[in-house]
């Protein structure tokens, strides 16, 4: 499965190392992702997601169901 937040839909990026002689090689940068069961009101069950920290607190700011709800309209998660 790859490493994509199912709310806001942020993925790795790639960047440099760069050293103290500014040889510069790549790296990534991983999002930091959480395995995390949320309570719908709507369908009165629990819906476990990959959630980026962002992805959470934008549930917490619009609530599960609009989250959700914006998601599928941008296709960043598919049918719950």
């Amino acid at each position: 499965m790859a490493k994509v937040c199912q709310i806001t839909g942020r993925k790795r990026m790639v960047g440099n190392n760069v050293s103290h002689s500014k040889r510069r090689t790549k790296r990534t940068f991983e999002i930091n992702l959480k395995r995390k069961k949320f309570w719908s009101e709507a369908e009165q069950r629990f819906i476990t997601l990959r959630v980026s920290c962002k992805g959470m607190r934008d549930i917490r700011k619009k609530g599960l169901d609009a989250a959700l709800k914006e998601a599928q309209e941008k296709g960043y998660v598919g049918l719950v």
